[in-house]
């Protein structure tokens, strides 16, 4: 699972054990359901376990893991409730601070923004899904940090474990990235246009993509979610 060469012996280990197996995990490379052992991570990492059982807490508080005490610990099944919770909690956030950002934009956001979108562009002809989805997380966080609601992302971060990773499963889908790509051209446009509404609806139908598909990628996937 892991390279010993991964972790930096220079900082705290547990942040970095999270970050890493959280990465693994919104990525798909931990599918959902995948069995994860303490003894075996601490082996892989050349760590105590003291450090893996910190970064797995933070997991399970994330609800990206699931423990069950004295048996075994899993990466948790994707819960299409919890993708709609923080759907309607992003959105909630976002609509308002890109109608923030199309009425008080300034030059360097214009500039990062612009420059992120070129580089999707970039990463769509190369098919890279890795750093395309990467690439789309930092577009939105961008727009926070321009925003001032750094602590804002932090908490759609926390949250968003299932939907990232349903998102991750849609990417692939035939249109989805250049759906994704024409969206972020059209959100930029009407920030720079300065045209709020049209910032809001353009973020909207952004959103939504994923979510409309949800019951085909469950059909095509039905062994990474929950029954409910």
């Amino acid at each position: 699972m892991a390279s010993t060469a991964e972790l930096d012996r220079y900082r705290q280990a547990a942040p970095q054990l999270y970050e890493l197996l959280r990465h693994k995990i919104i990525s798909l490379e931990l599918l959902p359901g995948a069995p994860l052992s303490r003894v075996q991570l601490s082996a892989d990492y050349r760590v105590s376990q003291t450090p893996v059982r910190e970064a797995l807490l933070r997991l399970a508080e994330e609800q990206l893991i699931d423990v069950f005490p004295q048996a075994a610990t899993k990466v948790s099944l994707i819960d299409t409730r919890h993708a709609e919770e923080t759907h309607f909690l992003r959105r909630a956030i976002e609509l308002e601070i890109v109608r923030d950002l199309a009425l008080n934009s300034t030059p360097e956001l214009l500039a990062t923004l612009k420059s992120l979108l070129d580089r999707q562009v970039s990463l769509q002809e190369k098919q890279d899904f890795g750093g395309f989805a990467e690439t789309d997380q930092e577009f939105h966080r961008c727009m926070y940090s321009a925003a001032g609601k750094e602590a804002l992302w932090k908490l759609v971060r926390s949250r968003s474990g299932h939907i990232d990773r349903l998102r991750r499963l849609h990417l692939p889908a035939a249109g989805k990235i250049t759906r994704i790509v024409s969206d972020h051209s059209q959100i930029l446009a009407a920030i720079v246009r300065g045209d709020p509404l049209a910032a809001q609806q353009h973020l909207r139908t952004h959103l939504s993509g994923t979510l409309e598909s949800m019951e085909q990628i469950r059909a095509s996937h039905p062994q990474f979610f929950t029954q409910a």
